[in-house]
């Protein structure tokens, strides 16, 4: 080889850049610079460290010299494949019954919201044929049967009985809301199926019951229908979809839809006592003592006043041992009303015996002890005592009016109950034992009987609003 060159050689090779290795990363190669440099020549170029052999067979790379004149590219180390794997990470702990935090499914439903889930409600109600039989047309009150609902807010429209634009306005707001919001979706499907069941349209209400859970049970896959039933369909909805079998006709099948609502409290209630969830625990047993008064309202209704009475009794007792007063006053009612005297008579001696019940409920159930037993002096004192201290007891009112007519009264309970009307005509127009109880007095003076029925058709045509079952005014709508 030429000298020159040479020389040149060693001139540019003490020049050249050095080979950059990551720090923290240690070279697995060791290239001693004094054997890179043979007299080879060239042939330096392609020679393995003997070391980088010998420590790590497994690696196949290796590391050149870069040529004259050019910078050396960035040398990456070759991963270590012999080093210990991590071990994985250890799933969380968790409880089966602990369902806090199951993520919510991603439920779509515009089925709920589109118009021919509704059915056009009727301009007309039974109140409005008796005012077109019984009165002149200049004699009629004006009834607004169109539903208009913008013109007042939701509590005068509730405190009117406007129980048609509550539907409306529910039904409006219904095909105008965002189908990804349940809870609202929901909560109008409660308001318009209840303000219809108010109006006493029953098929009706059954049938846009049957809409709403047949799509709610179309749901898939079933633990998203589960979901919704658990965390976001109201129990009132529930409740109301077993009442469509009572309006059927179908009061057993009533009963077994209650008594399984009734199960799945318990279930829920012992569930979330072993959570130690004491806010859901409360929601359950409430929901379950609810269940138990319709249920009693039921079997009251079907005559079987014990059995209604048995499933109260449990309830009189608290949790921190105390006793409802009230509860246990409407057990002894019913056992009075199904005849079982003694049994009345115990429960309202231990209301008697309690200190927290108010006096007022000790002499109303001494006056309607007195009225089982016939004892009727002693029942209008009683009453009148009431009204002493409570002038706005109307149930007082009408218990006393009957009273009156046992006694042979009748004109006195008229003019008792006459002058509850005019003194809370809301009140009292939608109070059906009442009216019927003045309408059965004015057929007992049978002189006036027709004109007083008439005149207590206005006065119900102005106050009563919606839903009034017009068999307690005794006329016929035929």
């Amino acid at each position: 080889m030429d000298p020159d060159f040479e020389g040149e050689e060693d001139e540019s090779t003490n020049t050249a850049p050095s080979i950059f290795v990551e720090p923290d990363v240690p070279d697995p190669f060791v290239i001693d610079d004094g054997e890179g440099h043979s007299d080879d020549g060239g042939k330096h170029e392609h020679s393995q460290s003997p070391a980088a052999e010998e420590n790590i067979a497994l690696a196949q790379s290796t590391i050149l010299e870069p040529p004259l004149g050019e910078v050396a590219p960035r040398s990456f180390p070759s991963p270590d494949i012999n080093k210990a794997v991590p071990p994985p990470p250890t799933e969380p702990v968790s409880d089966d019954d602990d369902d806090d935090e199951e993520e919510p499914p991603d439920l779509y439903l515009p089925g709920l919201i589109i118009p021919t889930m509704f059915l056009p409600i009727p301009n007309t109600d039974p109140l409005t044929t008796l005012l077109t039989k019984f009165l002149p047309q200049e004699r009629r009150p004006t009834r607004d049967l169109t539903g208009q609902w913008h013109h007042a807010d939701f509590h005068t429209l509730v405190m009117t009985n406007s129980w048609r634009a509550i539907a409306r306005m529910a039904r409006d707001r219904l095909v105008s809301a965002n189908p990804e919001d349940l809870a609202l979706i929901l909560s109008l499907w409660y308001l318009r199926l209840s303000a219809l069941a108010r109006m006493r349209l029953f098929n009706q209400t059954s049938a846009e019951c049957a809409n709403l859970f047949m799509v709610i049970n179309s749901i898939q896959p079933e633990s998203a229908r589960t979901w919704l039933y658990d965390r976001l369909l109201p129990f009132e909805l529930e409740v109301l979809h077993a009442k469509t079998k009572y309006w059927a006709g179908d009061h057993m099948g009533y009963l077994d839809s209650l008594v399984v609502l009734l199960k799945r409290c318990r279930q829920q209630a012992r569930q979330s006592a072993r959570k130690k969830d004491q806010v859901a625990n409360g929601m359950w047993k409430e929901r379950g003592a609810r269940l138990c008064l319709i249920i009693a309202s039921q079997l009251i209704e079907m005559k079987d006043f014990i059995a209604a009475a048995k499933i109260l009794e449990p309830l009189c007792k608290q949790e921190d041992g105390t006793r409802s007063a009230h509860l246990q006053s409407a057990v002894a009612r019913i056992y009075l009303q199904g005849g079982c005297v003694e049994m009345a008579v115990k429960h309202f001696s231990d209301v008697v015996q309690d200190p927290t019940a108010e006096a007022s409920l000790k002499t109303m159930n001494a006056a309607l002890l007195a009225a089982a037993e016939g004892d009727w002096e002693k029942a209008d004192q009683a009453f009148r005592q009431i009204l002493q201290s409570e002038p706005d007891n109307y149930l007082a009112v009408n218990n006393l009016a009957v009273t009156l007519l046992s006694q042979g009264h009748i004109k006195e309970g008229i003019q008792i109950l006459e002058d509850a009307l005019k003194s809370s005509p809301s009140l009292i127009t939608v109070a059906e034992p009442l009216l019927f109880n003045l309408s059965t007095l004015y057929e007992l003076r049978s002189a006036t009987a027709a004109q007083k029925k008439r005149e207590l058709l206005i006065e119900v045509a102005k106050w009563a609003g919606d839903g009034l079952r017009t068999a307690c005014l005794k006329m016929p709508n035929a």
